[in-house]
């Protein structure tokens, strides 16, 4: 089974006042220089998949400014027919995500639906922040094919900020008693065991497609590894709580669980952060998302759309050269790519047997060459 992106329309997102794209099943590249909005495109993607922004949490910041509200608009093509996505955001108004005209209650029901990966140099905080954003990163990759997951976490964050009200309440008032978090503690205890049992039961697969493509895009003879560190690999949700007790009660916040959860990303056993060049790094993540694309299209039975942002730019012969042989064996489906160098895109892609459309973005607007290169290998 499979689906593609056929139709893109923007009206007031981020630096695009109005777009209305028609796009290939298989290979499409946005070219032009930087400022033109080629990112934003490969964004508003993402928010039909998701619902929300790589790159920016607050939607209000994805409005052109001076407008009150953007509107992003989709035709998914798939095997059962064509579906209309639309996600809206007005200044002041709750977000709205519709499909085939019918909104969606919670924006959760619509994650999965369309799997989407991400290649781009922001992936660098995956490796250089701090553990929230590693969180993130594993979170959003397992929801888009584990509706139970991702109700689990919804209701572990929610009962997470009960808990910690009720602490901050307890030290600025008094009158709340230990036994008052009793019922907190146990809906911790349910959702926080299922998710560290989901998460580490995940790592396990994606870490050996890690190590597999870290190999194939490296020249070099490192070794690479991934490590998922959480206080539950050694002690049960609910003991942690009682142990923490005190500490929780000083800090007036919750410090233990599987918020406080971490990836470790290693290098010949050590930190990459510390002992991986630039180089290793960014092969690294690429190899990350690869990874995370091959496993989301085996727990789905679809290929994600594989948006490339900026990524050949001062990458070496040796990645270029295995992405685009995982290209020409069509282990991917839809591809969006962007890069400010339009002769080394044609020069990469020729020779591939793909169907490659390439748009040209200015300061003025969009423009689809004319000319046609579904060429035979």
């Amino acid at each position: 089974m499979g689906f593609h992106l056929a139709g893109l329309d923007l009206l007031h997102f981020r630096n695009h006042r109005e777009v209305k794209l028609e796009l290939g099943p298989e290979v499409n590249c946005f070219t032009g220089p930087n400022g033109t909005g080629k990112t934003n495109l490969l964004d508003a993607v993402h928010y039909l998949a998701l619902g929300k922004s790589y790159f920016d949490p607050l939607d209000m910041h994805n409005i052109l400014h001076g407008e009150e509200l953007f509107m992003v608009q989709g035709r998914m093509h798939t095997e059962e027919g064509e579906d209309t996505i639309l996600c809206c955001v007005r200044k002041g108004q709750r977000k709205i995500l519709s499909r085939n005209r019918k909104e969606y209650d919670r924006l959760a029901d619509h994650v999965g639906r369309y799997p989407v990966v991400m290649i781009t140099p922001y992936d660098g905080q995956l490796v250089l922040d701090g553990s929230e954003i590693r969180r993130r990163f594993l979170d959003g990759l397992i929801a888009q094919f584990d509706k139970t997951y991702l109700e689990a976490l919804i209701r572990y964050n929610r009962t997470l900020a009960q808990r910690n009200a009720l602490l901050k309440q307890m030290a600025e008032h008094g009158g709340v008693t230990r036994s008052s978090f009793e019922p907190w503690d146990e809906q911790l205890v349910t959702f926080g065991t299922a998710i560290h049992a989901t998460r580490a039961a995940f790592m396990g697969e994606l870490t050996p497609l890690l190590v597999e493509h870290y190999a194939g895009i490296s020249s070099g003879p490192e070794s690479v590894a991934l490590e998922y560190r959480s206080p539950l690999a050694e002690v049960p949700m609910g003991e942690l709580l009682g142990r923490a007790w005190d500490r929780d009660r000083a800090a007036h916040y919750t410090t233990t669980g599987v918020h406080k959860d971490d990836l470790l990303f290693t290098i010949d056993g050590q930190p990459l952060k510390r002992f991986g060049s630039q180089g290793q790094q960014k092969t690294y993540l690429i190899a990350l998302k690869l990874a995370q694309f091959e496993l989301t299209a085996h727990r789905t039975g679809w290929k994600p759309v594989l948006l490339l942002d900026d990524i050949f730019d001062k990458i070496d012969p040796q990645r270029m050269r295995h992405l685009l042989q995982l290209l020409s064996g069509h282990r991917f489906g839809q591809v969006l790519i962007t890069d400010t160098d339009a002769a080394r895109l044609h020069a990469a892609l020729d020779g591939l047997d793909l169907d490659t459309r390439f748009f040209h973005l200015d300061h003025h607007g969009i423009a689809r060459e004319k000319k046609e290169r579904t060429v035979a290998g």
